[in-house]
């Protein structure tokens, strides 16, 4: 339960830097998700490829899955 907590608190974190680096201008609670989703989609990905792995590739995966479900909402948009 602490990981899944922690992976949550990395996912927000990872949305609102996610959102910044592709200039999106979302309010904070959405970032927030979508960093979320974002990191269980890249902790999914980090378990199919590896088993060893650091808070830091969590962190980068978070990051990656997060501006990967933006860019496929700002396709969705347009």
């Amino acid at each position: 339960m602490p990981g899944f907590v922690l992976l949550m608190v990395i996912g927000a974190a990872a949305g609102v830097l996610a959102t910044r680096l592709m200039r999106m201008d979302l309010d904070l609670p959405t970032a927030m998700v979508v960093g979320v989703l974002g990191a269980l989609a890249g902790g999914v990905v980090l378990r199919l490829i590896v088993t060893v792995g650091g808070w830091a590739i969590t962190f980068a995966l978070a990051v990656l899955g997060s501006m990967a479900l933006l860019w496929i909402w700002q396709q969705i948009r347009r």
